[in-house]
Protein backbone atom coordinates (compact mmCIF):
# COMPACT_ATOMS: atom_id res chain seq x y z
CA UNK A 1 0.00 0.00 0.00
CA UNK A 2 0.99 3.62 -0.98
CA UNK A 3 1.55 5.34 2.39
CA UNK A 4 3.33 8.60 1.37
CA UNK A 5 4.62 10.29 -1.71
CA UNK A 6 7.08 13.12 -1.52
CA UNK A 7 7.45 15.07 -5.21
CA UNK A 8 10.15 17.87 -5.18
CA UNK A 9 10.37 20.55 -8.45
CA UNK A 10 8.78 18.30 -10.83
CA UNK A 11 6.22 19.87 -13.45
CA UNK A 12 4.43 22.40 -12.04
CA UNK A 13 5.03 21.07 -8.01
CA UNK A 14 7.67 23.15 -6.38
CA UNK A 15 7.30 20.66 -3.07
CA UNK A 16 4.31 18.51 -2.30
CA UNK A 17 4.31 15.80 0.78
CA UNK A 18 1.19 13.88 0.52
CA UNK A 19 0.05 11.14 2.92
CA UNK A 20 -1.80 8.58 1.14
CA UNK A 21 -4.96 6.50 3.60
CA UNK A 22 -6.41 2.96 3.00
CA UNK A 23 -9.36 2.83 1.11
CA UNK A 24 -10.21 5.08 -2.17
CA UNK A 25 -8.90 7.76 -2.36
CA UNK A 26 -10.44 9.86 -5.46
CA UNK A 27 -8.35 13.27 -6.93
CA UNK A 28 -10.50 15.82 -8.89
CA UNK A 29 -9.56 19.72 -10.26
CA UNK A 30 -10.48 21.71 -12.73
CA UNK A 31 -9.10 21.04 -16.61
CA UNK A 32 -5.31 22.00 -16.46
CA UNK A 33 -4.99 22.10 -12.85
CA UNK A 34 -2.09 19.07 -12.66
CA UNK A 35 -4.37 16.07 -11.86
CA UNK A 36 -2.02 13.83 -13.83
CA UNK A 37 0.99 15.12 -12.28
CA UNK A 38 0.43 12.99 -9.30
CA UNK A 39 0.38 9.90 -11.29
CA UNK A 40 3.01 11.30 -13.45
CA UNK A 41 5.66 12.07 -10.37
CA UNK A 42 4.09 8.11 -9.27
CA UNK A 43 5.21 6.72 -12.40
CA UNK A 44 8.28 7.92 -11.99
CA UNK A 45 9.36 6.11 -8.68
CA UNK A 46 7.85 3.04 -10.97
CA UNK A 47 10.66 2.93 -13.49
CA UNK A 48 9.25 5.07 -16.45
CA UNK A 49 11.40 6.85 -18.99
CA UNK A 50 12.89 10.06 -17.72
CA UNK A 51 12.44 13.37 -18.81
CA UNK A 52 14.37 16.31 -18.52
CA UNK A 53 11.69 18.89 -19.31
CA UNK A 54 9.54 17.56 -16.54
CA UNK A 55 12.58 18.95 -13.98
CA UNK A 56 10.65 22.39 -12.78
CA UNK A 57 11.16 25.52 -14.50
CA UNK A 58 14.26 26.86 -12.77
CA UNK A 59 15.40 24.06 -11.07
CA UNK A 60 18.00 21.69 -11.92
CA UNK A 61 16.50 18.54 -10.65
CA UNK A 62 13.60 16.68 -9.98
CA UNK A 63 13.39 14.24 -6.48
CA UNK A 64 10.73 12.05 -6.12
CA UNK A 65 9.92 9.07 -3.36
CA UNK A 66 6.89 7.22 -2.76
CA UNK A 67 6.56 4.75 0.59
CA UNK A 68 5.16 1.58 0.84
CA UNK A 69 3.90 -0.62 3.24
CA UNK A 70 4.60 -4.01 1.87
CA UNK A 71 3.31 -5.59 5.24
CA UNK A 72 0.33 -7.92 2.74
CA UNK A 73 2.56 -7.87 -0.42
CA UNK A 74 4.84 -10.86 0.07
CA UNK A 75 5.78 -11.16 -3.47
CA UNK A 76 7.76 -7.72 -3.04
CA UNK A 77 9.20 -8.43 0.88
CA UNK A 78 10.28 -11.72 -0.70
CA UNK A 79 12.18 -9.90 -3.59
CA UNK A 80 13.97 -7.13 -1.37
CA UNK A 81 15.47 -9.89 0.63
CA UNK A 82 16.73 -11.71 -2.07
CA UNK A 83 18.17 -8.73 -3.43
CA UNK A 84 19.36 -7.28 -0.06
CA UNK A 85 17.35 -4.50 -0.40
CA UNK A 86 15.22 -4.64 3.02
CA UNK A 87 15.70 -2.56 5.42
CA UNK A 88 16.62 -4.09 8.90
CA UNK A 89 15.06 -1.42 10.79
CA UNK A 90 11.67 -1.53 8.92
CA UNK A 91 11.40 -4.55 6.63
CA UNK A 92 7.82 -3.65 6.16
CA UNK A 93 8.08 -0.39 5.04
CA UNK A 94 9.78 0.20 1.53
CA UNK A 95 11.14 3.69 -0.44
CA UNK A 96 11.23 4.09 -4.19
CA UNK A 97 13.14 7.03 -4.90
CA UNK A 98 14.22 8.48 -8.48
CA UNK A 99 16.25 11.66 -8.84
CA UNK A 100 15.97 13.56 -12.25
CA UNK A 101 18.45 16.06 -13.52
CA UNK A 102 17.17 18.34 -15.90
CA UNK A 103 19.71 17.28 -18.57
CA UNK A 104 17.20 14.00 -18.67
CA UNK A 105 19.28 11.49 -16.46
CA UNK A 106 18.44 9.92 -13.71
CA UNK A 107 19.42 7.86 -10.71
CA UNK A 108 17.17 4.85 -8.92
CA UNK A 109 16.97 4.20 -5.21
CA UNK A 110 15.00 1.49 -3.49
CA UNK A 111 15.87 2.35 0.11
CA UNK A 112 18.43 4.03 -0.09
CA UNK A 113 20.05 1.82 -2.15
CA UNK A 114 21.25 2.77 -5.75
CA UNK A 115 19.06 0.27 -8.18
CA UNK A 116 18.80 0.02 -11.96
CA UNK A 117 15.85 1.11 -13.50
CA UNK A 118 15.34 -2.35 -14.50
CA UNK A 119 15.18 -3.22 -10.67
CA UNK A 120 12.90 -0.09 -9.80
CA UNK A 121 9.90 -1.44 -12.32
CA UNK A 122 10.20 -5.23 -11.33
CA UNK A 123 9.29 -4.26 -7.85
CA UNK A 124 7.21 -1.72 -8.72
CA UNK A 125 5.52 -4.22 -10.32
CA UNK A 126 4.76 -5.88 -7.49
CA UNK A 127 3.70 -2.88 -5.48
CA UNK A 128 0.84 -0.74 -8.14
CA UNK A 129 -0.56 -1.35 -10.85
CA UNK A 130 -1.33 2.04 -12.62
CA UNK A 131 -4.42 2.04 -15.25
CA UNK A 132 -3.36 5.18 -17.14
CA UNK A 133 -3.00 5.50 -21.26
CA UNK A 134 -1.87 2.08 -21.33
CA UNK A 135 1.55 2.74 -19.03
CA UNK A 136 1.94 -0.15 -15.86
CA UNK A 137 -0.74 -1.87 -16.69
CA UNK A 138 -0.26 -5.52 -16.15
CA UNK A 139 -3.49 -6.10 -17.01
CA UNK A 140 -2.06 -6.18 -20.52
CA UNK A 141 0.80 -8.78 -20.05
CA UNK A 142 -0.22 -12.40 -20.32
CA UNK A 143 1.80 -13.97 -17.12
CA UNK A 144 -1.41 -11.38 -15.57
CA UNK A 145 -4.16 -13.17 -17.18
CA UNK A 146 -2.11 -16.72 -16.02
CA UNK A 147 -1.95 -15.20 -12.63
CA UNK A 148 -5.08 -13.89 -12.27
CA UNK A 149 -6.93 -16.81 -13.22
CA UNK A 150 -4.44 -19.25 -10.93
CA UNK A 151 -5.57 -17.27 -7.88
CA UNK A 152 -9.31 -16.83 -9.16
CA UNK A 153 -9.36 -20.65 -9.32
CA UNK A 154 -7.40 -21.20 -6.15
CA UNK A 155 -4.17 -22.53 -8.12
CA UNK A 156 -1.49 -20.65 -6.83
CA UNK A 157 0.33 -23.36 -4.98
CA UNK A 158 -0.14 -25.91 -7.78
CA UNK A 159 0.93 -23.50 -9.98
CA UNK A 160 4.41 -23.24 -8.33
CA UNK A 161 4.36 -27.09 -7.90
CA UNK A 162 4.08 -26.76 -11.89
CA UNK A 163 7.17 -25.08 -12.31
CA UNK A 164 9.49 -26.87 -9.72
CA UNK A 165 8.16 -29.62 -11.42
CA UNK A 166 9.26 -28.95 -14.99
CA UNK A 167 12.51 -27.67 -13.94
CA UNK A 168 13.29 -30.79 -12.55
CA UNK A 169 12.20 -32.82 -16.19
CA UNK A 170 14.10 -30.00 -17.74
CA UNK A 171 17.10 -30.60 -15.77
CA UNK A 172 17.36 -34.56 -16.03
CA UNK A 173 16.61 -34.12 -19.77
CA UNK A 174 19.52 -31.58 -20.86
CA UNK A 175 21.75 -33.88 -18.68
CA UNK A 176 20.45 -37.01 -20.79
CA UNK A 177 20.44 -35.64 -24.37
CA UNK A 178 24.38 -34.29 -23.32
CA UNK A 179 25.42 -37.80 -22.13
CA UNK A 180 23.32 -39.35 -25.28
CA UNK A 181 24.54 -36.46 -27.72
CA UNK A 182 28.20 -37.87 -26.83
CA UNK A 183 27.66 -41.50 -26.73
CA UNK A 184 30.25 -41.97 -29.44
CA UNK A 185 32.59 -40.25 -28.30
CA UNK A 186 32.42 -41.56 -25.46
CA UNK A 187 32.42 -44.93 -26.61
CA UNK A 188 35.57 -44.51 -29.11
CA UNK A 189 37.39 -42.82 -25.82
CA UNK A 190 36.19 -46.23 -24.17
CA UNK A 191 37.93 -48.29 -26.79
CA UNK A 192 41.17 -45.93 -26.79
CA UNK A 193 41.41 -45.91 -22.97
CA UNK A 194 40.69 -49.86 -22.79
CA UNK A 195 43.89 -50.16 -25.52
CA UNK A 196 46.07 -47.55 -23.89
CA UNK A 197 45.37 -49.43 -20.41
CA UNK A 198 46.02 -52.87 -21.40
CA UNK A 199 49.39 -51.67 -23.11
CA UNK A 200 50.51 -50.21 -20.08
CA UNK A 201 49.50 -52.89 -18.10
CA UNK A 202 51.47 -55.40 -20.00
CA UNK A 203 54.68 -53.13 -19.96
CA UNK A 204 53.98 -54.03 -15.43
CA UNK A 205 56.78 -51.13 -15.03
CA UNK A 206 57.09 -51.48 -11.03
CA UNK A 207 57.87 -48.71 -8.35
CA UNK A 208 61.11 -47.56 -8.42
CA UNK A 209 62.02 -50.31 -11.56
CA UNK A 210 62.93 -47.70 -14.06
CA UNK A 211 65.82 -46.14 -11.90
CA UNK A 212 67.01 -49.34 -10.75
CA UNK A 213 67.04 -50.66 -14.31
CA UNK A 214 69.38 -47.06 -15.39
CA UNK A 215 71.94 -47.36 -12.74
CA UNK A 216 72.27 -51.25 -13.54
CA UNK A 217 72.35 -50.60 -17.21
CA UNK A 218 75.28 -47.59 -16.39
CA UNK A 219 77.09 -50.40 -14.69
CA UNK A 220 77.17 -52.90 -16.95
CA UNK A 221 77.81 -50.98 -19.82
CA UNK A 222 81.46 -50.03 -18.42
CA UNK A 223 82.28 -53.13 -16.80
CA UNK A 224 85.45 -53.91 -18.66
CA UNK A 225 86.83 -49.94 -17.75
CA UNK A 226 85.27 -50.24 -14.34
CA UNK A 227 87.12 -53.99 -13.65
CA UNK A 228 90.81 -52.38 -15.26
CA UNK A 229 90.28 -49.34 -13.19
CA UNK A 230 89.46 -51.53 -10.18
CA UNK A 231 92.89 -53.63 -10.35
CA UNK A 232 94.93 -50.56 -10.97
CA UNK A 233 93.18 -49.02 -7.85
CA UNK A 234 94.72 -52.25 -6.08
CA UNK A 235 98.07 -52.38 -7.42
CA UNK A 236 97.86 -49.08 -6.35
CA UNK A 237 97.56 -49.80 -2.55
CA UNK A 238 99.26 -52.80 -2.78
CA UNK A 239 102.67 -52.24 -4.53
CA UNK A 240 105.62 -53.80 -2.79
CA UNK A 241 107.75 -50.89 -4.24
CA UNK A 242 105.59 -47.54 -4.44
CA UNK A 243 102.37 -48.48 -2.76
CA UNK A 244 100.34 -46.82 -0.55
CA UNK A 245 100.42 -49.31 2.35
CA UNK A 246 104.18 -49.36 1.95
CA UNK A 247 105.04 -45.44 1.59
CA UNK A 248 102.44 -44.89 4.42
CA UNK A 249 104.51 -47.55 6.56
CA UNK A 250 107.91 -45.89 6.02
CA UNK A 251 106.66 -42.17 6.58
CA UNK A 252 105.45 -44.07 10.41
CA UNK A 253 108.65 -45.45 10.89
CA UNK A 254 110.50 -42.36 10.37
CA UNK A 255 108.11 -40.48 13.02
CA UNK A 256 108.85 -43.14 15.44
CA UNK A 257 112.55 -43.01 15.16
CA UNK A 258 112.53 -39.40 16.23
CA UNK A 259 113.76 -38.47 19.55
CA UNK A 260 111.42 -35.22 19.86
CA UNK A 261 108.38 -34.34 18.17
CA UNK A 262 106.59 -31.54 18.44
CA UNK A 263 102.63 -31.51 18.96
CA UNK A 264 102.84 -30.62 15.14
CA UNK A 265 104.56 -33.69 14.01
CA UNK A 266 102.67 -35.85 16.98
CA UNK A 267 99.02 -34.89 15.07
CA UNK A 268 100.52 -36.07 11.56
CA UNK A 269 101.65 -39.04 13.51
CA UNK A 270 97.91 -39.55 14.43
CA UNK A 271 96.33 -38.82 10.87
CA UNK A 272 99.32 -41.00 9.27
CA UNK A 273 98.23 -43.81 11.55
CA UNK A 274 94.47 -43.17 10.52
CA UNK A 275 95.25 -42.88 7.02
CA UNK A 276 96.84 -46.18 7.30
CA UNK A 277 93.83 -47.89 8.47
CA UNK A 278 92.05 -46.41 5.68
CA UNK A 279 93.68 -47.16 3.18
CA UNK A 280 94.10 -50.92 3.94
CA UNK A 281 90.21 -51.09 4.36
CA UNK A 282 89.94 -49.49 0.86
CA UNK A 283 92.15 -52.38 -0.27
CA UNK A 284 89.90 -54.50 1.26
CA UNK A 285 86.79 -53.21 -0.14
CA UNK A 286 88.08 -52.87 -3.13
CA UNK A 287 89.44 -57.03 -3.19
CA UNK A 288 85.87 -57.78 -2.78
CA UNK A 289 84.85 -55.87 -5.54
CA UNK A 290 86.88 -57.20 -7.82
CA UNK A 291 85.91 -60.95 -6.11
CA UNK A 292 82.08 -60.29 -6.82
CA UNK A 293 82.35 -58.13 -9.84
CA UNK A 294 80.34 -60.24 -12.90
CA UNK A 295 80.48 -59.36 -16.68
CA UNK A 296 77.69 -60.74 -18.21
CA UNK A 297 76.66 -59.41 -21.78
CA UNK A 298 73.83 -61.17 -21.36
CA UNK A 299 72.80 -59.33 -18.20
CA UNK A 300 73.35 -56.34 -19.93
CA UNK A 301 71.37 -56.70 -22.94
CA UNK A 302 68.39 -57.50 -21.01
CA UNK A 303 68.62 -54.42 -19.41
CA UNK A 304 68.85 -52.72 -21.94
CA UNK A 305 65.52 -54.02 -23.80
CA UNK A 306 63.65 -53.62 -20.84
CA UNK A 307 64.81 -49.86 -20.56
CA UNK A 308 64.26 -49.56 -24.19
CA UNK A 309 60.50 -50.62 -24.11
CA UNK A 310 59.97 -48.70 -21.48
CA UNK A 311 61.04 -45.50 -23.29
CA UNK A 312 59.38 -46.50 -26.03
CA UNK A 313 56.09 -46.59 -24.19
CA UNK A 314 56.49 -43.17 -22.78
CA UNK A 315 57.44 -41.36 -26.19
CA UNK A 316 54.66 -42.81 -27.30
CA UNK A 317 52.15 -40.59 -25.29
CA UNK A 318 54.73 -37.78 -25.10
CA UNK A 319 55.38 -37.67 -21.92
CA UNK A 320 59.01 -38.67 -19.67
CA UNK A 321 59.83 -42.52 -18.32
CA UNK A 322 59.47 -41.41 -14.86
CA UNK A 323 56.05 -39.68 -15.08
CA UNK A 324 54.77 -43.88 -16.91
CA UNK A 325 53.34 -44.35 -13.13
CA UNK A 326 51.25 -41.26 -12.79
CA UNK A 327 49.67 -41.72 -16.39
CA UNK A 328 48.64 -45.59 -15.86
CA UNK A 329 46.94 -44.08 -12.30
CA UNK A 330 45.08 -41.62 -14.58
CA UNK A 331 43.67 -43.41 -17.54
CA UNK A 332 42.62 -46.71 -15.25
CA UNK A 333 41.00 -43.63 -13.17
CA UNK A 334 39.04 -42.23 -16.35
CA UNK A 335 38.36 -45.64 -18.06
CA UNK A 336 36.59 -46.96 -14.81
CA UNK A 337 34.41 -43.72 -14.88
CA UNK A 338 33.63 -44.61 -18.23
CA UNK A 339 32.77 -48.56 -17.68
CA UNK A 340 29.86 -47.02 -16.27
CA UNK A 341 28.52 -44.71 -18.73
CA UNK A 342 25.93 -47.12 -20.36
CA UNK A 343 24.41 -47.69 -17.05
CA UNK A 344 24.33 -44.45 -15.85
CA UNK A 345 22.41 -43.47 -19.26
CA UNK A 346 20.14 -45.98 -18.88
CA UNK A 347 19.61 -44.29 -15.33
CA UNK A 348 18.99 -40.92 -16.46
CA UNK A 349 16.96 -41.57 -19.53
CA UNK A 350 14.29 -44.10 -16.95
CA UNK A 351 14.25 -41.09 -14.13
CA UNK A 352 13.91 -38.21 -17.08
CA UNK A 353 10.67 -40.06 -18.16
CA UNK A 354 9.85 -40.19 -14.74
CA UNK A 355 9.82 -36.36 -14.09
CA UNK A 356 7.94 -36.07 -17.38
CA UNK A 357 5.24 -38.34 -16.03
CA UNK A 358 5.23 -36.00 -12.41
CA UNK A 359 4.97 -33.34 -14.34
CA UNK A 360 2.01 -34.18 -16.76
CA UNK A 361 0.31 -35.14 -14.32
CA UNK A 362 0.57 -32.44 -11.79
CA UNK A 363 0.16 -29.48 -15.21
CA UNK A 364 -3.06 -31.84 -16.59
CA UNK A 365 -4.75 -31.52 -13.18
CA UNK A 366 -4.15 -27.52 -13.51
CA UNK A 367 -5.58 -27.05 -16.96
CA UNK A 368 -8.45 -29.45 -15.51
CA UNK A 369 -8.94 -26.30 -13.13
CA UNK A 370 -7.96 -23.51 -15.21
CA UNK A 371 -10.62 -24.56 -17.66
CA UNK A 372 -13.32 -24.84 -15.11
CA UNK A 373 -12.14 -21.52 -13.50
CA UNK A 374 -12.13 -19.78 -17.08
CA UNK A 375 -15.63 -19.78 -17.88
CA UNK A 376 -16.88 -18.91 -14.58
CA UNK A 377 -14.19 -15.76 -14.80
CA UNK A 378 -15.60 -14.48 -17.49
CA UNK A 379 -19.35 -14.94 -16.69
CA UNK A 380 -19.00 -12.52 -13.50
CA UNK A 381 -16.79 -9.86 -15.62
CA UNK A 382 -19.12 -9.83 -18.52
CA UNK A 383 -21.47 -9.39 -15.83
CA UNK A 384 -20.00 -6.73 -14.28
CA UNK A 385 -18.97 -4.99 -18.17
CA UNK A 386 -23.19 -4.87 -18.21
CA UNK A 387 -23.21 -2.81 -15.09
CA UNK A 388 -20.66 -0.80 -16.21
CA UNK A 389 -22.60 0.34 -19.62
CA UNK A 390 -20.67 -2.09 -21.67
CA UNK A 391 -23.81 -4.09 -22.44
CA UNK A 392 -21.98 -5.73 -26.35
CA UNK A 393 -18.94 -6.13 -24.38
CA UNK A 394 -17.83 -9.82 -23.80
CA UNK A 395 -14.88 -11.27 -22.37
CA UNK A 396 -13.21 -14.53 -22.75
CA UNK A 397 -10.60 -16.61 -21.31
CA UNK A 398 -8.84 -17.82 -23.96
CA UNK A 399 -6.19 -21.21 -23.31
CA UNK A 400 -4.53 -22.61 -26.01
CA UNK A 401 -3.05 -25.94 -26.02
CA UNK A 402 0.83 -25.91 -26.35
CA UNK A 403 0.94 -28.67 -28.34
CA UNK A 404 4.72 -28.54 -29.38
CA UNK A 405 6.23 -27.43 -26.16
CA UNK A 406 5.35 -27.93 -22.70
CA UNK A 407 6.29 -24.87 -20.14
CA UNK A 408 7.07 -24.17 -16.76
CA UNK A 409 3.50 -22.25 -16.49
CA UNK A 410 1.70 -25.50 -17.86
CA UNK A 411 0.53 -27.26 -20.89
CA UNK A 412 -1.57 -24.01 -22.34
CA UNK A 413 -1.32 -20.26 -23.50
CA UNK A 414 -4.02 -18.03 -21.02
CA UNK A 415 -4.92 -14.63 -22.45
CA UNK A 416 -7.55 -12.69 -21.78
CA UNK A 417 -9.84 -11.93 -24.70
CA UNK A 418 -12.29 -9.27 -25.86
CA UNK A 419 -14.98 -8.51 -28.22
CA UNK A 420 -16.58 -4.60 -27.24
CA UNK A 421 -18.88 -4.74 -30.51
CA UNK A 422 -21.65 -7.36 -31.23
CA UNK A 423 -20.01 -9.84 -34.11
CA UNK A 424 -16.71 -8.69 -33.70
CA UNK A 425 -13.95 -11.18 -33.13
CA UNK A 426 -12.53 -11.29 -29.58
CA UNK A 427 -8.71 -9.77 -29.87
CA UNK A 428 -6.31 -9.32 -26.87
CA UNK A 429 -6.67 -6.26 -24.41
CA UNK A 430 -3.96 -4.21 -25.56
CA UNK A 431 -5.31 -3.79 -28.75
CA UNK A 432 -8.66 -2.19 -27.46
CA UNK A 433 -8.39 1.25 -28.69
CA UNK A 434 -10.54 3.13 -26.05
CA UNK A 435 -8.32 4.11 -23.16
CA UNK A 436 -12.05 4.31 -21.19
CA UNK A 437 -13.12 1.45 -22.32
CA UNK A 438 -10.14 -0.75 -21.36
CA UNK A 439 -10.09 1.35 -17.53
CA UNK A 440 -13.64 -0.18 -17.28
CA UNK A 441 -12.40 -3.82 -18.54
CA UNK A 442 -10.34 -3.78 -15.96
CA UNK A 443 -12.09 -2.47 -13.65
CA UNK A 444 -14.58 -5.44 -14.07
CA UNK A 445 -11.64 -7.82 -13.96
CA UNK A 446 -9.86 -6.44 -10.70
CA UNK A 447 -13.69 -6.01 -9.02
CA UNK A 448 -14.00 -9.69 -9.87
CA UNK A 449 -10.64 -11.08 -8.50
CA UNK A 450 -10.06 -8.47 -5.51
CA UNK A 451 -11.54 -11.04 -3.40
CA UNK A 452 -8.70 -14.16 -4.47
CA UNK A 453 -5.62 -11.39 -5.83
CA UNK A 454 -3.28 -10.32 -3.11
CA UNK A 455 -4.21 -6.63 -5.02
CA UNK A 456 -1.41 -4.09 -4.64
CA UNK A 457 -2.38 -0.62 -5.00
CA UNK A 458 -4.83 0.38 -7.94
CA UNK A 459 -4.42 3.38 -9.95
CA UNK A 460 -7.63 4.09 -12.36
CA UNK A 461 -6.95 7.47 -14.20
CA UNK A 462 -10.11 8.34 -15.87
CA UNK A 463 -12.09 5.31 -15.50
CA UNK A 464 -14.84 7.10 -16.17
CA UNK A 465 -14.94 8.65 -19.19
CA UNK A 466 -17.46 8.16 -21.80
CA UNK A 467 -19.81 7.52 -19.02
CA UNK A 468 -22.25 9.56 -16.58
CA UNK A 469 -25.41 9.17 -14.51
CA UNK A 470 -26.43 5.87 -13.25
CA UNK A 471 -23.66 3.73 -14.20
CA UNK A 472 -21.44 6.35 -13.14
CA UNK A 473 -22.86 6.08 -9.71
CA UNK A 474 -21.39 2.02 -10.18
CA UNK A 475 -18.15 2.66 -11.54
CA UNK A 476 -18.03 5.05 -8.11
CA UNK A 477 -19.75 2.01 -5.68
CA UNK A 478 -17.14 -0.46 -7.70
CA UNK A 479 -14.41 1.81 -7.06
CA UNK A 480 -15.20 1.78 -3.43
CA UNK A 481 -15.97 -1.68 -2.78
CA UNK A 482 -12.44 -2.51 -4.19
CA UNK A 483 -11.03 -0.03 -1.89
CA UNK A 484 -12.61 -1.52 0.96
CA UNK A 485 -10.22 -4.75 0.61
CA UNK A 486 -7.10 -2.55 -0.33
CA UNK A 487 -6.52 1.16 -1.88
CA UNK A 488 -7.51 2.59 -5.22
CA UNK A 489 -6.52 5.30 -6.23
CA UNK A 490 -9.05 7.26 -9.08
CA UNK A 491 -8.35 10.55 -10.94
CA UNK A 492 -11.48 11.53 -12.22
CA UNK A 493 -14.26 14.27 -13.36
CA UNK A 494 -17.43 12.91 -12.16
CA UNK A 495 -19.29 13.74 -9.03
CA UNK A 496 -20.74 11.02 -8.65
CA UNK A 497 -17.47 8.97 -8.49
CA UNK A 498 -15.66 11.54 -6.23
CA UNK A 499 -18.18 11.13 -4.09
CA UNK A 500 -18.07 7.29 -2.87
CA UNK A 501 -14.28 8.06 -1.81
CA UNK A 502 -12.41 7.71 1.38
CA UNK A 503 -9.93 10.71 0.85
CA UNK A 504 -10.66 13.52 -1.32
CA UNK A 505 -7.61 15.32 -2.92
CA UNK A 506 -8.02 18.64 -4.77
CA UNK A 507 -5.51 19.42 -7.73
CA UNK A 508 -5.78 23.71 -8.12
CA UNK A 509 -3.10 25.37 -10.02
CA UNK A 510 -1.94 29.34 -9.33
CA UNK A 511 -0.45 31.14 -12.07
CA UNK A 512 1.51 34.54 -12.23
CA UNK A 513 2.95 36.10 -15.11
CA UNK A 514 6.17 34.51 -14.25
CA UNK A 515 4.88 30.90 -13.17
CA UNK A 516 2.57 28.32 -12.28
CA UNK A 517 2.30 26.41 -9.37
CA UNK A 518 0.22 23.00 -8.65
CA UNK A 519 -0.52 22.43 -5.43
CA UNK A 520 -2.76 19.27 -3.90
CA UNK A 521 -5.22 20.13 -0.85
CA UNK A 522 -6.97 16.97 1.41
CA UNK A 523 -10.98 18.39 1.81
CA UNK A 524 -12.96 17.53 4.45
CA UNK A 525 -16.02 18.47 5.59
CA UNK A 526 -18.05 21.45 3.42
CA UNK A 527 -14.66 21.61 1.49
CA UNK A 528 -15.51 18.44 -0.04
CA UNK A 529 -19.38 19.43 -0.11
CA UNK A 530 -18.68 22.40 -2.23
CA UNK A 531 -15.58 20.40 -4.72
CA UNK A 532 -18.52 18.17 -5.20
CA UNK A 533 -21.30 20.88 -6.06
CA UNK A 534 -18.65 22.08 -8.43
CA UNK A 535 -18.07 18.81 -10.68
CA UNK A 536 -22.25 18.56 -10.70
CA UNK A 537 -23.15 22.68 -11.50
CA UNK A 538 -19.49 23.92 -13.14
CA UNK A 539 -17.75 26.99 -11.95
CA UNK A 540 -20.56 28.70 -10.46
CA UNK A 541 -22.06 26.71 -7.21
CA UNK A 542 -25.46 27.64 -6.22
CA UNK A 543 -27.70 26.20 -3.56
CA UNK A 544 -29.12 23.72 -5.51
CA UNK A 545 -26.16 22.07 -6.25
CA UNK A 546 -24.86 21.98 -2.84
CA UNK A 547 -27.92 20.27 -1.70
CA UNK A 548 -27.37 17.75 -4.79
CA UNK A 549 -23.56 17.38 -3.41
CA UNK A 550 -24.77 16.62 -0.18
CA UNK A 551 -27.26 14.43 -1.35
CA UNK A 552 -25.07 12.67 -3.28
CA UNK A 553 -22.37 12.48 -0.26
CA UNK A 554 -25.09 10.71 2.07
CA UNK A 555 -26.42 13.26 4.01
Amino acid sequence: MLTHLSIQNFTLVDRLDLDIRPGMTVITGETGAGKSILLGALGQTLGDKADGERVRNGATRADITATFDTSAITDAQNWLLSNDLQQAESPQECLLRRVINSDGKSKSYINGQPVTLQQLRMLGEMLIDIHSQHEHQSLLLKETHRRLLDEFAGQIEPAKQVRLAFGEWHSRLQHYLHLRGNAAEVSARFQLLSYQVNELELLGLQAGELEKLEAEQRSLANAGDILQGSHELLALCNDDEQGLNVNLHRALHILRDMPEKSASLQAAEELLISAQIQVEEACHEIDHHIDTFNLDPARLQQVEERLTAIYDVARKHRIKAEELPELIARLSHELEQLQGSDTQLDLLAQQTANAQKAYMQLAEQLSTARRKAALSLSQQVNAQLKILAMENAQLSVSLTPLTDKASANGLEDIEFLISTNPGQTPRALAKVASGGELSRISLAIQVITAQTSATPTLVFDEVDVGIGGATADVVGKLLRQLGENGQVICVTHLAQVASKGHQHLLVSKKSTTASAESTLELLEGEEKVTEIARMLGGAKVTDQSLAHAREILGG
